[in-house]
């Protein structure tokens, strides 16, 4: 009887519910939101994090960067060819404070980043705790969103919370501090996964109003010279297609932003070139003629309107953009559109008329002449013994056809890229272009590789950019993947060169860079590298370069104090560009 008690009892015994640590659902939640690869560095505070990743490993790819600021760059390459978050995690304190300049770069490219930051534990904050900082005060003016969670069970809803923002309306970084204990703690309750899609105070606006699009397809239709500036938004909406029937069926000219570039094909024959400082001639003149703007996705920088007291101040303004903070900023808009710029061009094209604007059209043209005799004959046939950056871009787009995702730095090369790489399928520039931050251009084309495998993609990097984030070549050796990186090395910072020249009398001031042997140092990491610096071995090493299945670096020895031209001087109007 005893024994019969026993075997009763032992019966119904219930087994307690196996809750997750905090850890454990942060890896949950991240495959719950389809995440398959995360770029990061490990550390104390993240660490709990980081053991739980070790049994998630056959879901959830983890790239091991050589440092923080490589992790950040990396998921913007990635986000940027993928559409979705790119995830980055690291540890507290300066694990934190190395993330934050890709963070700036993600916000003010709208490039969705989702960054989990380990932090001390919540009994230590506000102690001075071993690397305890306050990333939240610190990243708040450069994040869409930040949040600290110390609880283990608000991962979930934060999670899902985080992914929501980072990747709806104009996508951006967010950034989550999790405190040691929210990692380590279970939590009190089963894990439930819910996606947001519907946040009270966050409703981005996708469907325009109809009244709106109304008033800006009656100025479109009357317009004698119309003129369409395509941004970024064009690319993040995925709205190539509709930008492309758009400005057919109205016939009217499209330039576009520098993130902008490749929303058309280069061919295209509404495309004229591009805005801004180093654009094209006619592109920036012209704006100054004609009688409506159609800016689409973009937000009227000032690299693309220069002095805005004399900016487009004879024409009326159509904005379309996502981000109601946006419109009227910089520049008043006559008819604001708010909405995705895809729904946006969808509700206009039935409304618009079919129109021709040939003679319009041709005074592009007549200036695209002026610039090439001026500027790219220059650049691209010459008689000088140094090979021109111009030249070494133009013949890689006519190898590649157009077709290669270019990953530029910033400088004199990342206008020269734009100059003369003719872009033929959408969505083939990352670059960095608000916050132009050197050192980009490394990470962030190995992230863009991961996020697109089946593409070629080529960093095209100055010598002084490249050492900034050198270590990353470790991160690419590791893995593999052929990334292929070019240095247009001129051994200087070309950009700041050029300004001492053309401003500051010749004044060269700290300038000039006595590089290392990258040669040497690419192979170090087992990385297969070449240097060309003879004109007549350019093209068979870049056919090399190409043809690699693995790494490859190869260094091209430009000409010293190359310009970059056309240039509008700072501060002045777009008329005022300058040709040399």
């Amino acid at each position: 009887m005893a024994n019969t008690q026993t075997m009763t009892a032992e019966a119904t015994t219930i087994e307690p519910p196996k809750f997750l640590s905090g850890a454990q659902a942060i890896m949950q939640c991240l495959v719950e939101n389809n995440v398959k690869t995360i770029f990061g560095y490990p550390g104390g505070a993240i660490m709990p994090t980081y053991d739980a990743l070790y049994d998630y490993q056959d879901r959830i790819k983890h790239i091991l960067v050589r440092h923080e600021q490589g992790a950040g760059h990396a998921a913007q390459g990635y986000a940027r060819m993928t559409g979705r978050a790119g995830v980055a995690m690291v540890t507290s304190g300066p694990g934190a404070t190395n993330l934050m300049t890709p963070i700036a770069d993600a916000l003010l490219d709208s490039t969705p980043m989702v960054c989990l930051v380990g932090q001390v534990k919540a009994n230590l904050l506000g102690t001075d705790a071993f690397q305890e900082c306050d990333i939240i005060g610190m990243s708040m003016p450069v994040t869409k969103w930040n949040y600290q969670i110390t609880d283990a069970d608000e991962i979930p809803e934060i999670m899902a919370k985080a992914f929501y923002i980072a990747e709806s309306g104009r996508p951006g970084p967010v950034l989550l501090d999790i405190t040691r204990t929210a990692q380590a703690d279970f939590m009190t309750k089963p894990f439930v996964y819910k996606p947001c899609d519907e946040i009270v105070s966050y409703r981005p606006r996708y469907i325009p109003k109809q009244s709106q699009v109304e008033e800006a397809a009656k100025l479109i239709n009357s317009a004698q010279k119309p003129y369409i500036f395509a941004g970024h938004g064009i690319l993040i909406a995925n709205a190539q297609d509709e930008l492309d029937a758009f400005a057919r069926k109205a016939d009217i000219p499209v330039a576009t932003t520098l993130l902008g570039m490749s929303a058309l094909p280069h061919n295209h024959p509404n495309y004229i070139g591009w805005l801004g400082m180093h654009g094209n001639y006619g592109a920036n003149v012209l704006t100054d003629e004609a009688d409506l703007i159609i800016a689409i996705g973009m937000r009227f920088d000032d690299r693309v309107t220069g002095d805005l007291a004399k900016f487009i101040s004879q024409a009326k303004v159509v904005h379309i953009d996502i981000d109601p903070a946006e419109i009227n900023k910089n520049i008043v808009a006559t008819a604001p559109v708010v909405g995705d710029a895809r729904e946006a061009l969808k509700a206009l094209l039935p409304l618009i008329k079919e129109r021709k604007h040939t003679e319009w059209i041709a005074e592009f043209k007549k200036y695209d002449e002026v610039e090439f005799e001026k500027v790219s004959k220059r650049d691209l046939f010459h008689d000088g013994d140094q090979i021109k950056m111009g030249e070494a871009v133009a013949m890689l787009s006519k190898k590649t056809k157009g077709e290669a995702v270019t990953v530029t730095d910033v400088g004199q090369h990342q206008m020269i890229v734009n100059r003369y790489y003719e872009y033929m399928k959408p969505n083939s520039l990352v670059t960095s272009g608000g916050a132009g931050t050197m050192g980009f251009a490394l990470p962030a084309a190995f992230g863009a590789k991961v996020g697109a495998p089946d593409r070629e993609v080529i960093a095209l990097i100055g010598d002084g950019g490249f050492q900034m984030t050198i270590q990353e070549l470790g991160t690419i050796a590791q893995s593999g993947l052929p990334v292929k990186i070019i240095i247009l090395n001129n051994n200087f910072l070309g950009m700041v060169r050029q300004w001492q020249q053309l401003f500051f009398e010749k004044r060269y001031s700290f300038v000039e860079l006595q590089n290392p042997d990258f040669i040497t140092i690419a192979k170090g990491f087992g990385i297969d590298a070449h240097k060309v610096s003879d004109r007549a071995e350019l093209s068979g090493e870049l056919d090399k370069m190409l043809a690699a299945n693995t790494p490859y670096l190869l260094e091209i020895v430009c000409e010293k104090e190359e310009n970059v031209f056309p240039m509008v001087p700072a501060g002045g109007s777009v008329s005022s560009i300058r040709l040399e």
